[in-house]
C-alpha cells in the first residue's frame, strides 16, 4: 500500500541532515514511486562530494 511519499521524505529528510543542508536543497528527480531513487541535491559541489564520501 502507497505511503503517499512519507519514505520520500523521510529519505530526503535523512540526506539533508546527514550532508547538512536544508531539505529543500534534496530532492526525489526519478523513482518516486520505485525502490531506486535518484536523488538531486544542490549547494557546493566539491563540500556535497566530501560530505557523500564521509557517508560511505
Amino acid at each position: 500500500m502507497p505511503d503517499k511519499g512519507k519514505a520520500n521524505a523521510a529519505v530526503v529528510a535523512l540526506l539533508a541532515r546527514a550532508l547538512g543542508v536544508p531539505k529543500s536543497a534534496v530532492s526525489v528527480s526519478s523513482g518516486e514511486t520505485s525502490r531506486f531513487k535518484t536523488l538531486s541535491i544542490s549547494g557546493d559541489g566539491p563540500a556535497l562530494a566530501t560530505g557523500i564520501e564521509a557517508l560511505g
